[in-house]
């Protein structure tokens, strides 16, 4: 599982260094797609292999389900890391994620989400937690 926030750079020509902490739970090979709310997502390949599975029980005949397929899918990438433990994001998914010089890598259990930190700091502001934990109480989770 994924845990943490961590302040990281990418370079002129789009490389991240992946903390270390999420590099072995990684694995060799995974993915990077579009995320929600502005993000880009990592999977571990195993985790999108749960995922991938997930998109092919919807129904085609579902336009929000093409749509959504169509999101994920065809923004994915299969991603190494290099030598020095960085990934190489392609120009359509910074682009998506509005990503500049400074980011923010956050452990989101299953996957890790990267985030422009202007954006980060602007849309996942935790100044009204107290309501956003009371709105989703009803799942079962009690903090």
């Amino acid at each position: 599982m994924f845990r943490g926030e961590y302040n990281h750079t990418i370079d002129d020509k789009g490389r991240l260094i992946i903390p270390s902490r999420f590099r072995y739970e990684l694995g060799e090979s995974f993915v990077l797609t579009r995320g929600l709310d502005g993000c880009i997502c990592i999977y571990p390949q195993n985790e999108w292999d749960l995922l991938e599975a997930k998109l092919r029980e919807l129904p085609l005949t579902n336009r929000n389900s093409r749509l959504v397929t169509r999101f994920l899918v065809g923004g994915a990438v299969s991603c190494e890391l290099d030598k020095q433990g960085r990934i190489l994001i392609p120009a359509p998914l910074r682009e998506h994620a509005g990503l500049s010089k400074d980011v923010v890598l956050v452990g989101t259990l299953e996957r890790i989400e990267i985030w422009d930190k202007a954006r980060w700091n602007e849309t996942c502001s935790f100044d009204d937690v107290e309501a956003i934990a009371e709105s989703i109480s009803d799942c079962g989770i009690m903090i």
